[in-house]
């Protein structure tokens, strides 16, 4: 009897040593800790340029911004530097190109005429004043109007010409020139054949202006000579009153002297 207890008491402590060791191997292994790759830092959002903005403090571009507007054509542009990949080139006439034509020119334009002019003066491309030199080549180039309406290009030693029909500017500055955009200012405003059958008229010369600060006042020169008028004019007046004297004195002396020979 005390045999068998001992027994099963050999055989529980066995069961209860084993049990850990099985619970052990049957369970998985524990996952490696996982580690998480940086998260990368967003790209930055392009940079465009804001063509009303730069034509509103560069030039005086005011007559050309606002025909842009006027137009809606500033936003054909914008779209179009926006496109970083194609980009664009664009001719700016100053104020004084608009001033020098008569108003009719313009103000007889139909609105779809207009805004042909105004894309007339964009090419649908970036090109740096470098680049103008083998575009030449290439002419006549289409603008953003079309292919009816086009220019040419010339270098006359580093000088580049825009030619239009009705009027040939140099390039007188690079306004903005960083790709996708470049803006170069013009002198005259480049007309089209298409829109003008004749060349424009200039406008009138403006009537001169008054000459400001002029005086009632005699000038010095003019006092000196009154004043060399004036003594002159004293002197005969003097020498005319000493000969009335001496004719004077003659009379008396004569009178005198036929006295004295009646008497």
């Amino acid at each position: 009897m005390g045999a068998k207890a001992a027994i099963f008491a050999t055989a529980v402590l066995a069961v209860l040593f084993a049990a850990p060791a099985l619970a052990q191997t049957s369970s998985p292994p524990a996952p490696a800790p996982m580690s998480l790759a940086p998260t990368p830092a967003p790209a930055p959002a392009p940079h465009y340029v804001d063509l009303a903005e730069l034509l509103s403090v560069a030039g005086p571009f005011h007559t050309f911004l606002n025909y842009l507007e006027k137009t809606n054509v500033i936003e054909t542009f914008q779209s179009q530097a926006n496109n970083t990949k194609v980009g664009i080139t664009i001719f700016v006439p100053k104020d004084s190109a608009f001033a020098a034509l008569k108003k009719s020119t313009f103000s007889n334009l139909t609105s779809d005429q207009l805004k042909t002019l105004l894309l007339y003066h964009a090419f649908p491309k970036f090109y740096s004043l470098a680049e103008f030199k083998n575009l030449s080549s290439l002419n006549p180039v289409n603008t953003f109007a079309g292919s009816p309406y086009t220019l040419n290009l010339t270098d006359d030693m580093g000088s580049i010409y825009v030619q239009s029909m009705w009027s040939r500017p140099k390039i007188a500055s690079s306004v903005y020139a960083t790709k996708p955009v470049a803006i170069y200012a013009l002198n005259k405003v480049l007309l089209p054949m298409q829109l003008f059958s004749k060349e424009p008229p200039l406008a009138p010369a403006p009537a001169p202006a008054p000459e400001s600060g002029a005086s009632d006042a005699p000038s010095p020169a003019a006092g000196k000579a009154g004043e060399l008028t004036g003594g002159k004019g004293d002197s005969t007046s003097a020498a005319h009153n000493v000969g009335a004297v001496s004719f004077t004195n003659s009379l008396l002396l004569a009178a005198a002297g036929c006295l004295m020979l009646l008497w």
